[in-house]
């Protein structure tokens, strides 16, 4: 999935710098009930992805009940705090 496009599908920009708080938890929102109901992997982890960068996610045991799924949300969640740090 192309980031630009899932921000501008439920932000309606791909610049979420432009947004204020409210537009932010509204999508935020919106991205969250995608995830719930998404029943594709992929798009299913590329929605955790943005909800993990706005500090929504849910943890990946909860979040992933196939273990491949659960595994790549914990490294991906890993390296982009380990990003954080420098």
């Amino acid at each position: 999935m192309d980031l630009d496009a899932l921000l501008h599908h439920y932000f309606g920009t791909d610049d979420l710098d432009a947004l204020d708080e409210a537009a932010i938890d509204d999508g935020r929102e919106r991205v969250a009930i995608a995830f719930g109901t998404e029943r594709d992997s992929g798009r299913r982890f590329a929605l955790w992805i943005v909800l993990h960068a706005l500090g929504a996610a849910p943890e990946p045991a909860v979040a992933f009940k196939d273990p491949k799924d659960r595994k790549a949300a914990e490294d991906y969640a890993w390296a982009a705090g380990r990003l954080g740090r420098t």
